[in-house]
């Protein structure tokens, strides 16, 4: 029977053996949770199976509420949310909500295993270089963290690493244990792996695309990355070896795309968007660097690249922009000092709009399906 039907037909019940009796309280109770909608998933908590626990008892209501993203900046406001609401339902005396995120794996292209360790693996390109991708990767990567993730940062860019730099970590050389393993640099609470932290600065790399692609794999497949849920991967502008061995070799979850409102930029950013729906990877959304400037002295604020381009192109190709960051001076001081927007101004209006980015992305991926792989027990054949 339909959920509404169920909760608005009927004061109190009891099927036919009376096992369920339902009380004009729980009717109350469920019904709220079932209208209640998640601002960030836009659905509601009951039919999204976010309540678990729910127990009530003598007008005292209590219930965890699990998302499926990383949220810990929107806890209070959830927790709120959802007692105000049963607070007013006819006989509840308290409530008690207890707010928590749980992140799994989901699923990726048929045939490619799952990267042991790492639930999810969110890939950040862009068609042409000097769009902000690598500032977006790093304040990414923040962002999941400081809303309560594991999370690792892998420089994918192997002739011109930036995440050393931009993460506050160019001065530091990773460890191995074994001369096998190599163990990731940890930084504002994210782990991070570069061949930036393998070669001199000025060292220019010049190798062919097998050795970088060879490079690539090394450098995920040899690096304790322990348990994350995502791992964020900065890849290098255009569409050439790195992209396609990532998102044919590499369980990719989804791929974010930035861009700038430029034509030209938005003319390449639709070749990397294209790429990764060729080989079957989902795109995540669209994030928009650069989108207007705000005068530091008036607050006038003008779109000097243009305006509208992320947004026409998310609809041209059936995706989302999930975020818009303005020309401002202090993203760019903020990477060039090793201390990203998210960390050097937690509570700044742009590392606002990198967490929302972040949660979006996030609410993306728990949307896929969920990865039962690990749960299947394995088939050996033997001879007897």
């Amino acid at each position: 029977m339909n959920l509404f039907n169920r909760l608005l037909g009927r004061k109190a019940a009891a099927d036919s053996t009376g096992n369920l009796i339902v009380s004009d309280m729980q009717q109350g109770i469920e019904y709220v949770l079932a209208t209640l909608i998640d601002p960030d998933t836009d659905k509601d908590y009951w039919s999204s199976k976010n309540i678990k626990n729910l127990q009530f008892a003598d007008g005292a209501v209590s219930l965890d509420l699990v998302l499926g993203y990383p949220a810990r900046s929107q806890f209070a406001a959830r927790q709120t949310q959802v007692e105000t609401a049963l607070a007013a339902v006819d006989g509840v005396k308290s409530v008690t909500v207890r707010v928590s995120s749980q992140i799994v794996a989901h699923s990726v292209a048929r045939g490619i295993p799952l990267q042991q360790g790492i639930k999810n693996i969110i890939a950040v390109a862009s068609g042409k270089g000097g769009v902000g991708k690598s500032t977006t990767s790093a304040n990414l990567a923040l962002a999941l963290a400081a809303e309560g993730a594991k999370v690792g940062l892998l420089d994918a860019d192997i002739y011109g690493p930036s995440q050393p730099m931009m993460m506050g970590v160019a001065d530091q050389h990773p460890e191995s244990i074994d001369n096998k393993y190599i163990k990731p640099i940890e930084k504002y609470g994210v782990l991070n792996m570069s061949i930036g932290f393998l070669i001199d600065p000025e060292q220019p790399m010049v190798w062919r695309g097998p050795m970088v692609t060879q490079a690539l794999t090394q450098l995920l497949n040899d690096t304790l990355w322990g348990e994350l849920d995502y791992l964020v991967i900065d890849l290098p502008p255009g569409t050439g070896d790195i992209q396609l061995t990532l998102s044919q070799k590499v369980p990719v979850t989804g791929a974010v795309i930035v861009t700038t409102p430029q034509d030209i930029a938005l003319l390449d950013a639709r070749k990397g968007l294209k790429m990764f729906e060729k080989v079957g990877v989902p795109i995540l959304g669209i994030v928009e660097n650069m989108s207007m400037h705000v005068c530091s002295n008036c607050g006038h604020i003008e779109p000097i690249f243009g305006q509208g381009g992320g947004e026409k192109m998310g609809a041209e190709y059936g995706t989302e922009l999930i975020g818009q960051l303005p020309l401002d001076l202090s993203i760019r001081l903020n990477v060039d000092a090793g201390k990203p927007s998210v960390v050097a101004d937690p509570d700044g209006e742009i590392a606002a709009i990198y967490k929302a980015i972040a949660r979006k992305v996030a609410v993306k991926v728990a949307a896929k399906a969920q990865d039962f792989s690990s749960k299947f027990p394995k088939i050996v054949i033997q001879n007897t």
